[in-house]
């Protein structure tokens, strides 16, 4: 995994670079006067570089290469720190077929607004989007395909850069994982991946993938793999990855990720082109590897992480689960199905379970389920991911403070309610069973279809004897990432965003 490594620069004319991009929401209005020197001959001849990235030969700077990228407005109400983060990914673009491999980064003329406070971390972020390449290309050409591997950050300091250093690492790793096709990054090679990934640092990681225990300990994930043990390559397996910080632990962060490395939609096959993309299923469970990643590089004090990874194939065949079956869950629940693409609650349910009860014994736990979960969050909330949070976390704004920081670092996320409505739809309708998977029609057409699934997960967990009213409350956020998993909605060919890793290291790490 190779990403460009940020470094410190105080001054970007004289940075040790050979580019330098200057991002600003205003060109005619620059903040250094060499610079706005040099750029007020072509305005008085070219108004586009007020509003497109341009490329201009310029004695002065490093390189002789300046790259200016204007952002657009940025005062208006509806105007965020994503305008930042798509022009530098639009500059780096530019910068890199100039020929340059080692670029600086200014930002100059923006406002004093809230709202823009980490607009350089943002930019640096907007510019590893735009550089990552998926891991089969990698694979192929080698890491050099990629001669981006610097990127001098003017006004950081080390502090900054080593914070910045550690969320891009993690951000590649999820964008990796997330990514690669099916067969690259099946359970076998996903956890090879994590195993090479955590090697030598500070988070320990087990992979079980004996079917015995699997289907012992994780009922529901055994289920939905049933119909994957007849290819070998294609066994699961649940990976576990544990952060320990050195000293006092003050707060638990646990994760359950959807690693679904393909979902045909099994017996509920995906048909009229729908199955394209769905080898980026595993987006979940991606994210909260990219998450540990950040984790294990930066090694925050008094945060303890605990993520397990439900890593399997939804496929087809005769063996496959089919609906109206009744399995009993890890937490003796017994689960009607009623739809086999609605697989991925059922991977998690057990694994949630699980962490459950070791929340009881941790400090200050926090549980969450991250998923590329239903159609029903992309229609409902666009290129936002949806968090839908029980009552201990909406009592303790735990959403809230994610969604606060999410918008401060291009990560937006809109926060729904879980109602009662919710757990009617997936109640029994006869006494054979406790609780219905899904519906049999699309969730982009269900109502409340990516709220009514965290009351399946409550359930099949055990968090739904864990509310408000226990004697042991424990907070408890689903994220669903379908919306905001991929840039432009587009699950076969866009490149994966690394949804929610910026929002949970800015709130637990730094």
């Amino acid at each position: 995994m190779s990403f460009p490594l940020a470094l410190p620069c105080q001054h970007g004319l004289q940075a040790d670079a050979d580019a330098l991009i200057v991002i600003t929401a205003n060109v005619s209005a620059l903040d250094d006067s060499v610079l706005a020197g040099i750029v007020a001959p072509y305005l008085s001849v070219d108004a586009r570089i007020t509003t497109k990235v341009t490329l201009l030969m310029a004695e002065q700077v490093p390189g002789k290469r300046l790259i200016i990228a204007p952002t657009g407005p940025l005062h208006r109400d509806f105007d965020d720190v994503r305008r930042i983060f798509d022009a530098a990914k639009l500059a780096i673009t530019e910068a890199k077929a100039a020929g340059a491999i080692k670029p600086a980064l200014m930002l100059s003329g923006l406002p004093q607004d809230a709202r823009y406070v980490n607009a350089l971390q943002v930019a640096y972020l907007g510019l590893c989007q735009a550089l990552w390449l998926p891991l089969e290309a990698r694979d192929f050409h080698g890491e050099a395909i990629e001669p981006v591997t610097q990127v001098a950050l003017v006004g950081a300091d080390d502090a900054l850069c080593k914070q910045l250093n550690a969320l891009a690492s993690g951000h590649y790793a999820a964008r990796d994982l997330c990514g690669t096709e099916p067969e690259r990054m099946a359970p076998a090679r996903f956890a090879e991946y994590c195993q090479q990934l955590f090697a030598n640092t500070s988070v320990a990681i087990e992979v079980i993938s004996d079917r015995a225990t699997l289907d012992r300990e994780y009922p529901l994930l055994g289920t939905v793999a049933r119909a994957s043990y007849a290819v070998e390559r294609h066994h699961p397996c649940v990976i576990k990855l544990e952060y320990v910080p050195e000293g006092a632990v003050e707060r638990t962060l646990m994760f359950v990720g959807k690693g679904l490395v393909y979902d045909t939609g099994g017996a509920d096959l995906k048909v009229g082109g729908f199955m394209a993309g769905m080898s980026r299923d595993k987006g979940g469970a991606a994210s909260v590897a990219g998450f540990m990643k950040a984790v294990a590089q930066y090694q925050p004090k008094g945060v303890k992480v605990v993520a397990y990874l439900a890593v399997v194939r939804n496929s087809i065949g005769s063996d496959c689960f089919v609906p109206d079956e009744i399995i009993t869950s890890r937490e003796g629940v017994r689960v009607r199905i009623g739809n086999t693409d609605a697989e991925g609650r059922l991977a998690m349910g057990d694994l949630l379970s699980e962490l459950k009860e070791q929340a009881k014994q941790e400090v200050n736990p926090l549980l969450f389920t991250v998923a590329t979960l239903t159609g029903h969050a992309a229609r409902a909330m666009g290129p936002y991911s949806a968090y839908v949070e029980n009552g201990p976390a909406r009592a303790a704004g735990i959403s809230a403070k994610l969604a606060a920081q999410g918008d401060l670092w291009a990560d937006g996320a809109e926060i729904s309610r879980s109602r009662r409505e919710d757990y009617d739809f997936v109640r029994p309708r006869t006494l054979a069973d406790d609780v219905l998977s899904s519906n049999n029609a699309p969730s982009a057409v269900t109502a409340r279809g990516h709220q009514f699934p965290m009351a399946f997960l409550a359930i099949v967990g055990g968090l739904d004897k864990h509310g408000t009213d226990s004697a042991q409350p424990i907070p408890y956020v689903h994220m669903d990432i379908a919306g905001s998993g991929v840039e432009g909605g587009d699950w076969q060919h866009g490149k994966p965003y690394a949804a929610t890793v910026s929002s949970l290291f800015a709130t637990y790490c730094l």
